[in-house]
C-alpha cells in the first residue's frame, strides 16, 4: 500500500516477519519505541539503512512545569546514549520561512553555542571554570538549497576540517502517514538523514558514511500527503487528484513546542553539567 512516511515505525507493521530488524518498548514521560536494523540489507525491507530509529509519542508536546520537565530529561537521556564524545556541530535543516518547515531552524536558535568560549575566556580565571568545561557546541541554520545554492552536506563537508566536530546533529521536519502523529512524536536515529526526502524533495545524504562522523538526526512528523489523509479518514483512494502536502491549522504553535522540548533536551544532553533549570534559562 502507498505510503509517504519518514517515520521507521510506519513503515514496520509486523517486525517480527523482518529478518535483522528488533523491536523493544520502553519510556515514562514518552511511549518510547526502538527499532534495530542491524544491516543495510536487512532495512531495504522497509525502505531504512542500518541504524538506531528511536519513536517517542505522546498526545501532544505541550507541557509546562513537572510535566515538560519529565519529558525533556528522559528525551536528554536517549540523546545522551547516542553522543559521541567531543564537539558536536548541531545543524537546523529546512526552511526558516516556511512554518511547517522551520522546525530544524527554531530549534537551533535555542541551542547553545559554545565552541567559541574557551578561546575568550581567561584559562586561570575561577569566575569562568563552569563555562570553560562546557563541551564545544557549533549551531548552523544554513537555509536550503534554493535559498543558497550550496547543499548542507557540501557545507558541513567544508566546516569539517575548521570546526572540527566528533559528531553532527541534524534536526528537521518530518513527514507521517498517521495523522494523530501530527505534531506529538519524535523521531530520533543514529543513521542519519537524507533532508526532503519525506515530502519527495531529497537532498544529499548526511549519515556517517557521507560525512565521516556520526550523525544523529532529530525530527517531528508536520506535514501528511493529501492522499494518505483521505485514506485514512474515508478509506477511499484519490487516483485522480493531485497530490499535496498537508499540515494542521496550528503548525505554528505546534512547531514552537516541539523546538523548546528538542532544544532543552538537546542542551541538557549536550552539557553534562547542566541541570533541567540551566538548560530551561538558556
Amino acid at each position: 500500500m502507498y505510503q509517504r512516511t519518514d517515520l521507521a515505525l510506519e513503515c514496520v507493521q509486523d517486525h517480527e516477519k523482518y529478518d535483522g530488524i528488533s523491536l523493544k518498548q520502553r519510556g515514562d514521560a514518552f511511549r518510547i519505541t526502538e527499532i534495530d536494523i542491524d544491516s543495510d540489507a536487512h532495512g531495504a525491507a522497509i525502505g531504512r539503512g542500518k541504524g538506531k530509529y528511536l519513536t517517542l509519542e505522546q498526545l501532544n508536546l505541550h507541557h509546562t512545569g513537572a510535566a515538560l520537565r519529565r519529558q525533556v530529561t528522559e528525551l536528554a537521556g536517549e540523546l545522551r546514549t547516542l553522543l559521541p564524545d567531543g564537539a558536536v556541530l548541531v545543524v537546523g535543516l529546512g526552511n526558516a520561512d516556511i512554518t511547517p518547515d522551520a522546525l530544524g531552524p527554531e530549534t537551533v536558535n535555542q541551542v547553545l553555542a559554545t565552541r567559541h568560549l574557551r578561546q575568550e575566556l581567561q584559562e586561570n580565571d575561577p569566575d569562568t571554570a563552569f563555562l570553560r568545561g562546557l563541551r564545544p557546541v557549533s549551531v548552523l541554520a544554513n537555509g536550503v538549497l534554493g535559498q543558497t545554492g550550496i547543499e548542507t552536506a557540501e557545507l558541513i563537508s567544508s566546516l569539517r576540517n575548521t570546526v572540527q566536530p566528533a559528531g553532527v546533529i541534524a534536526v528537521d521536519a518530518l513527514a507521517c502517514s498517521d495523522l494523530h502523529r501530527l505534531g506529538t512524536t519524535i523521531q530520533i536515529s543514529d543513521a542519519g538523514i537524507s533532508p526532503g526526502s519525506g515530502v519527495h524533495n531529497k537532498r544529499a545524504e548526511l549519515s556517517r558514511r557521507t560525512l565521516g562522523i556520526p550523525v544523529i538526526a532529530i525530527g517531528v512528523p508536520t506535514v501528511v500527503d493529501l492522499h494518505t489523509m483521505v485514506r485514512q479518514t474515508v478509506g477511499a483512494d484519490l487516483h485522480d487528484t493531485p497530490n499535496m502536502m498537508v499540515t494542521p491549522r496550528n503548525i505554528d504553535q505546534l512547531l514552537h513546542h516541539a523546538a523548546k522540548l528538542i532544544a532543552m533536551s538537546l542542551n541538557l544532553a549536550l552539557q553534562p553539567h547542566f541541570s533541567y533549570e540551566d538548560a530551561e534559562a538558556v
